[in-house]
């Protein structure tokens, strides 16, 4: 930049210091989507994933959301899986990222005869473009028909038992506390942006001061009792609720969804906190993209550029957003 610009009257120009040193590397930077639901999302919004520079995702099968019927039977599910493993291929064919598969049984509400589910999954798990069980996990809030809260730990535990048989990790569903609004909605038009019957909510499972912590726990001790790693775990959704217990506690890595900040009040400013106070070693995003919600697939690649400005080193965004994922789910195999 000149000394002095040639402009008729000083412009904030003539007052600025030198210009910084920016990381252009993080325009090109690769990265990875542990956590979507891809399958169902429209063309256009699995393109935007490859204009942002999407390298490869774990596209999730396991939400009971996409199931037409109630109550949820062993073939619903076992359908979804079928759909996305139908899928995968066209998917990547036509936006040129990888699409591995993550398939397990959601425990969000009830499901009819989950062991013949957990039979079928072995076989699943054996197929190269599955790289994880899940999305599971125990569930405080249930969507009509409550699923006991051992009959729910059995059967995730069960889930991290072929996880571990497999060598595969398994991506635990966090219950959020989501956010704090001043009002409620009408129950019989639910959230907008959310297309779930929220009125049809069975009693939740799980009370007391914490319920959404104590589920995490619960899933905590089902890994240990699976014999699993628990490097082996991706606690997806990851929030302040539960960040200092993970961290502390536990091995496992931490994913925070910021598909939907609106819903679940988790941003790139939370990721940075965590980098900062813990270290990126174990922290990752994505972005739990599905057709059922208002959702960003660019937030991924917007969240790169807000890390640094919030001051995260480029070798750590790095590291959260492309070589932890990759590592963890065998992208660089």
């Amino acid at each position: 930049m000149t000394a002095t610009p040639p402009t008729k009257r000083p412009t904030d120009a003539a007052y600025l210091d030198e210009e910084p040193s920016l990381p252009a590397e993080l325009l090109n930077l690769p990265w990875i989507d542990g956590h979507n639901h891809a399958h169902t999302l429209s063309w256009s919004d699995r393109e935007r994933y490859a204009l942002a520079g999407c390298e490869g995702m774990v596209t999730v099968a396991s939400g009971y959301h996409w199931t037409p019927y109630r109550p949820v039977r062993a073939e619903d599910v076992r359908y979804l899986w079928d759909d996305v493993v139908n899928r995968r291929a066209a998917i990547e064919r036509d936006h040129f990222y990888r699409v591995r598969l993550g398939l397990g049984i959601h425990t969000g509400v009830r499901v009819e005869n989950p062991e013949e589910l957990l039979a079928a999954l072995d076989a699943y798990c054996g197929m190269d473009e599955v790289v994880a069980v899940g999305e599971t996990g125990v569930t405080p809030s249930q969507h009509v028909e409550a699923w006991d809260v051992d009959e729910q730990r059995a059967v995730v535990q069960a889930q991290m038992e072929l996880a571990d048989a497999h060598d595969l990790p398994v991506i635990l569903h966090t219950p959020n506390t989501g956010v704090d609004r001043k009002r409620s909605y009408r129950p019989e038009l639910g959230t907008p942006g959310y297309e779930k019957n929220t009125a049809l909510g069975a009693e939740p499972v799980l009370t007391g001061e914490n319920p959404a912590l104590e589920a995490v726990k619960l899933d905590v001790e089902a890994a240990r009792d699976a014999g699993l790693d628990e490097r082996r775990i991706v606690a997806s959704h990851a929030d302040g609720n539960n960040t200092e217990y993970l961290m502390a506690e536990t091995d496992c890595y931490l994913s925070y969804t910021i598909g939907h900040s609106w819903l679940i009040g988790v941003g790139a400013a939370d990721v940075a906190d965590a980098i900062d106070e813990y270290g990126p070693e174990r922290v990752m995003i994505d972005t739990d993209c599905a057709n059922v919600l208002r959702t960003d697939p660019y937030s991924i690649k917007r969240a790169v550029f807000e890390l640094y400005r919030y001051g995260i080193d480029p070798d750590a965004i790095r590291q959260v957003v492309w070589e932890n994922p990759r590592d963890v789910y065998g992208f660089g195999e």
